[in-house]
């Protein structure tokens, strides 16, 4: 039941992705790009993203145990630290040169192009360069 929650899930986000057009490399660098041709239906995605969260957590932890698990798993780290700090820079830093986000960019992976396939291997690749220097 639990494999079946996530892959409802995951089909739900890519399904919200694929309709808003977030797929589209060009519309995230229009969002990206404020000081040009500036897109900004982004915003009303990533406001609805909020807004669902928002809501979503506040009815989720008035029950005592997730549905299909034992307890919450939830992060107990609150500091900033330089991993937080330069994963985040890099993260912005590959989506605003490749104009894919993670998520996105797996929800194309049924239009793969060039480009495409290029961030998504140096994506595993930094996923891997990443466990390396934890260990």
């Amino acid at each position: 039941m639990k494999i079946a929650a996530g892959y409802v899930a995951g089909l739900l986000f890519g399904l919200g992705l694929a309709i808003s057009g977030m797929t589209d490399p060009a519309r995230v660098l229009g969002f990206l790009d404020v000081a040009g041709a500036w897109d900004p239906t982004l915003i009303f995605v990533l406001g609805g993203a909020v807004v669902t969260s928002f809501i979503g957590y506040r009815l989720v932890f008035k029950r005592s145990a997730p549905l299909l698990g034992g307890v919450f798993q939830l992060p107990t780290k609150q500091e900033l630290d330089v991993r937080l700090l330069g994963g985040a820079a890099l993260f912005g830093i590959g989506w605003g040169l490749s104009g894919y986000c993670p998520g996105p960019a797996i929800a194309s992976v049924g239009d793969l192009s060039l480009p495409l396939s290029a961030m998504l291997f140096t994506m595993v690749v930094g996923w891997f360069a990443a466990r390396q220097m934890s260990q």
